[in-house]
């Protein structure tokens, strides 16, 4: 004490302290470093409860000895207010805002943070259950950052990811470094634990990484699509901890930083991921899997071969063919679009959103749970061939485009239709724009009016748009004089129509008087 401070200032600390200041309030009234205060504080309580050794102070000893007062917390008297807060998970901040806002509290946010803190600090501590498995049941993954690797694309050295798989039941691992934390390195990563393991366990519990996870919830997490068919093709359940909840997957954590403050001496490098890799395998076989386990006080290879290896399911003999799938809208053209290369569906599908899922060989296009269309893959840039078509022919695109054409001529009427069939069979390919004219003038003609052309084009040869359009702007021609008969076997003779059998008297007197007979 007396190499820290001045006797005065020891003096004035030690009665600021009997007179039950707290030591915040002395170190600010003194300029003393809190800490100091403390010491001060602590030497003072060590003193209070000494035995004395002289008669003189045995007899001053029967007097109790001399008790620091703590003095309350000004926000003690929100306590039950603050109770409920703490409760519902509120943060000192936010409790302090409300006291101020709805209560008028004068106090200071760090009086609020302290006596938080002492609140919790007198609440019983939550119980938690040990987690027991079953040999082979259960597996836990993570990652953690290795020691510093030569990175031969940034030409540096940089700490990739360390990947640890753990059996619950026996703590036996695999651990492998890479560089990317993507979906196909996570799903690589497993196939090869698994066949270093010697099978695949019942549940793969991990935390809500990217890859496993599309989206987080705190009860009901959603899996990522790919994952979950990754796991029926291996043959087990993934399991999502709760977000915050490492506890959930703790026979991980603390394996991973076995694995991390074990496997590497401090400043220690690699020059290539693979002497990276190299350096896990032969820790693991010399010092991780002959240890033995604090825990289940036995060695962890031999308890692994007793126990775990039996009980594991038997791997499949083909690894799992990793696909992408996504959602595409179909463009007008009747085609989506997957890593660049166009693919044909329907035309009854054109605008609609379909599912695509597609690996390197195959792409399938699903709409409403319905498979409508299969492909193999092209390259990117190029239309895929559509089911039944002659690779030498227009390509699909084209097709897709003209038969779009077509189906429009028919909806105006045949006469149309068979006049665009014989141009394209006349002009070919150059009879896109032409069709696409004519259809245009739709809009200030009527169907009446195209059939009329069509049909005297398509007698004439004539497949060009000024000559269809010269036929439209032509005065219709005159219909043929039609000439009445009065002979045909079909009309009676006029005599026929007389009205026999009345007379003149029998004839109202309207008639009588016009002179009809």
């Amino acid at each position: 004490m007396a190499r820290c401070l001045d006797m005065v200032t020891q003096e004035r600390v030690k009665a600021l302290l009997a007179l039950g200041w707290p030591e915040r309030r002395v170190a600010r009234e003194t300029g003393v470093h809190r800490n100091t205060v403390r010491r001060c504080a602590r030497e003072a309580r060590a003193k209070c409860t000494k035995t004395p050794t002289d008669p003189a102070a045995a007899a001053g000893a029967a007097e109790p000895p001399t008790r620091l007062i703590r003095r309350p917390f000004a926000a003690a008297a929100f306590r039950e207010e603050i109770l409920e807060a703490i409760r519902a998970g509120d943060s000192a901040q936010v409790l302090y805002q409300h006291l101020a806002e709805r209560y008028g509290y004068a106090g200071s946010y760090d009086s609020v943070k302290r006596y938080v803190r002492h609140l919790k600090a007198d609440r019983p501590k939550a119980v938690v259950g040990v987690m027991h498995h079953a040999p082979g049941e259960e597996a836990q993954v993570d990652y953690f950052r290795g020691a510093p690797t030569w990175h031969p694309e940034t030409a540096s050295y940089k700490r990739p990811w360390v990947f640890r798989m753990t059996l619950c039941h026996t703590r036996h691992g695999y651990e492998e470094a890479v560089w990317q934390l993507d979906l196909p390195t996570f799903l690589q990563l497993h196939e090869r634990a698994f066949r270093d393991l010697g099978g695949v366990v019942h549940v793969i519990r991990h935390d809500n990484m990217t890859a496993g996870v599309s989206r987080a919830c705190q009860f009901d997490p959603d899996s990522n699509v790919r994952y979950l068919a990754f796991a029926g093709h291996w043959g087990f359940v993934p399991l999502p901890t709760r977000p915050y909840h490492p506890e959930e997957n703790g026979k991980q954590e603390r394996s991973g930083g076995y694995c991390k403050h074990n496997a590497y001496r401090k400043g220690e490098r690699f020059e290539s991921l693979d002497e990276h890799n190299a350096h896990l395998r032969r820790w693991n076989e010399r010092w991780a899997r002959t240890r033995v386990h604090g825990t289940t006080r036995r060695q962890v290879y031999a308890h692994y071969l007793e126990s775990d290896l039996p009980a594991l399911q038997a791997c499949p003999t083909e690894n799992f063919r990793l696909f992408e799938c996504g959602t595409r809208k179909v463009h007008v053209d009747a085609h989506v679009e997957v890593a660049g290369a166009f693919y044909p569906v329907p035309l009854h599908l054109i605008g609609e959103s379909v599912h695509v899922r597609w690996d390197s060989n195959l792409i399938r296009v699903s709409h409403e749970s319905t498979e409508v269309a299969l492909h193999a893959r092209v390259q990117p840039g190029r239309w895929a061939i559509a089911p039944g078509r002659d690779p030498g022919e227009l390509v699909s695109t084209q097709r897709t485009h003209l038969d779009s054409l077509k189906r429009r001529c028919s909806d105006v009427g045949p006469e149309l239709r068979n006049w665009a069939d014989a141009a394209y069979e006349a002009r070919g390919i150059r009879t896109f724009k032409l069709l696409q004219g004519v259809l245009g003038l739709a809009k200030t003609h009527t169907r009446a009016q195209l059939r009329r052309a069509a049909g005297v084009a398509l007698a004439q040869h004539r497949f060009r748009y000024a000559a269809f359009k010269s036929l439209l702007s032509a005065p219709a021609p005159p219909l043929p004089e039609r000439k009445l008969i009065t002979k045909h076997p079909v009309i009676r003779p006029m005599e026929q129509y007389a009205l026999a059998g009345f007379t003149a008297s029998a004839l109202p007197e309207s008639y009588a008087r016009s002179g009809v007979k």
